[in-house]
């Protein structure tokens, strides 16, 4: 009797993630079930499967192989989704980018991964497009737009698409093979490539979409963090995939209003936002002075910064809704710490989420015992098997199957762990990571600055961000005027969410005997 080719070859049991969250949906016979709502478009997951199949082999036809690079820098939309899964499903390797950089960091992006294939929205595009010369490894561009003309040295997605088959097989991978990347901002300000697994996904479903938030195939998700965020990668794809549900997209930025539109109009049945979001609807509500319609939401969810309780007890009052804070990370893909329904502790980011293990630890690596504060650690399947090309966060990151978050927390006698800050001086600032070095080596390009320190302060709602203390080389400079042209200058050179919101002219920043700034003194909260 002639033994199986997985045992003779010593191969693991196939597991790819796009079978699993789209085509077995398919196989179920969901196909006709909505599976995208954006704006007026709506797909079905016969459809997405389809245009998933035409993706891959239009990949393959120009001569993809697995473990291509595939970056994806596009608005939450279908073409997200189907590029995405498509390229999963020949064993290419999608990775997912901020679409609100600079065109330096795109050419970043790009040359550290060296993504052979670049599936861009046209308006993102027209931005980069004068750099392509400095793309080392890139080798087709794929522009989503609405004018196929004027496009000589790029491919138009649609066209791209068109007479690609609807049939395509599965590439052979594995549930340890890797399956995509997210990109995670580093204390140095040069992004690191996190690398995750074709069970990454899974593992984040089981443990936190099931387990906390109950979800089930009659759910409608809305996440206001967008696609190629680690926490609205899953909010906003495969947990409402894994389900059998339907996800909400919206392009467009989440503003008050437009969040609020969303939700009266297509009836999500949970939501997804940051807590300066949470605020800002709030206030928002307060203003326009008519109820708002949120009856179709069963639970909310915040992450990416601590939720102030005040939020959540006047969101509660406003609306009638829990808010279940949590924390997750790009490394560990989704949250690990949650609040639960009726369960909530304003303030705190809740227990361990089912599947994960956490511990509060000191210098020595030895557990805290509760309300000691210290280094939180955490292990679970969904965790990052590593950085790319990046050996020593490696060393630094993880210790065996645990991970260090850089938060420092204490856990109390209820299991209930409560944020106290950060081990490094990363800054989240309306749920997005920022590197005070990166907005301080933008300034000091300018001539006009001797010295910069940034730090994060808080607002009087306990949100941090950025503070910018400067150093003139003409101290009689300085002015109100001059602080404004500060801001609008890292605006115009990094995203524009990284600009200092406020600024403080000095004559001396304090140091060490060696020189080295002491950020902690130029703290005021």
């Amino acid at each position: 009797m002639i033994e199986s080719v997985e045992h003779v070859r010593g191969i693991k049991a196939p597991y790819n993630a796009s079978v699993r969250f789209v085509d077995e949906n398919v196989a179920k016979g969901n196909g006709s079930k909505e599976a995208i709502i954006c704006g007026e478009e709506i797909l079905t997951y016969q459809e997405v499967s389809d245009l998933m199949n035409k993706f891959g082999n239009a990949l393959k036809n120009i001569n993809v192989e697995e473990e291509n690079r595939i970056l994806v820098a596009t608005y939450d939309s279908p073409e997200f989704v189907t590029a995405f899964f498509g390229s999963l499903k020949i064993g290419a390797v999608p990775i997912p980018v901020n679409t609100m950089m600079q065109p330096h960091d795109y050419e970043y992006f790009l040359n550290h991964s060296r993504a052979k294939v670049f599936v861009v929205h046209e308006e993102i595009w027209e931005k980069v497009k004068e750099y392509k010369h400095r793309f080392l490894f890139l080798k087709h561009v794929i522009v989503i737009g609405e004018n196929e003309s004027n496009k000589t040295d790029v491919i138009d997605y649609h066209s791209f698409i068109e007479n690609a088959s609807k049939t395509l097989k599965e590439a052979h991978t594995i549930a340890e093979d890797t399956a995509f990347w997210l990109y995670s901002s580093g204390s140095t300000g040069n992004p690191k490539g996190v690398i995750h697994r074709q069970q990454s996904m899974e593992a984040a479903f089981e443990n936190y979409a099931k387990n906390i938030l109950n979800i089930h195939e009659n759910d409608r998700t809305f996440s206001a963090s967008k696609l190629f965020f680690a926490y609205g990668l899953g909010n906003g794809m495969y947990f409402p995939f894994a389900a059998g549900g339907t996800t909400i997209l919206l392009k467009e930025r989440p503003t008050p209003a437009k969040v609020f539109e969303v939700i009266e109009e297509k009836k999500p049945t949970i939501f997804f936002g940051v807590p300066t979001l949470y605020g800002a609807m709030m206030r928002y509500a307060e203003e326009i002075g008519r109820p708002l319609d949120l009856s179709s939401i069963r639970v909310c969810v915040s992450a990416g910064e601590a939720l102030p309780a005040s939020y959540a007890k006047k969101w509660k009052e406003m609306f009638g809704l829990e808010i279940l804070d949590g924390i997750g990370s790009t490394e560990a893909l989704h949250i690990f710490l949650s609040n639960r329904m009726n369960e909530v502790q304003p303030g705190s980011t809740g227990k361990v989420v089912p599947g994960y293990e956490a511990k509060v630890i000191n210098e020595e690596g030895k557990q805290l015992p509760p309300n000691e504060i210290g280094d939180l650690v955490i292990k679970g399947e969904s965790i990052t098997s590593g950085y790319w090309c990046n050996l020593s966060e490696n060393h630094q990151k993880f210790q065996g199957e645990w991970m260090k978050t850089g938060d420092k927390y204490y856990q109390d006698e209820k299991g209930y762990f409560w944020y106290c800050g950060r081990s490094d001086d990363m800054l989240k600032v309306g749920g997005i990571w920022v590197s005070p070095i990166e907005i301080e080596t933008s300034l000091l390009q300018r001539e006009d600055i001797e010295e910069v320190a940034v730090i994060g302060e808080k607002n009087k709602e306990n949100l941090v961000y950025p503070k910018a203390y400067i150093v003139l080389r003409e101290k009689e400079k300085a002015s109100e005027e001059l602080k404004e042209t500060l801001k609008l200058y890292v605006k115009q050179n990094l995203a524009p969410y990284k600009y200092p919101r406020e600024i403080e002219f000095i004559d001396d920043l304090p140091k060490t005997a060696t020189g080295k700034i002491q950020r902690f003194k130029l703290k005021t909260n």
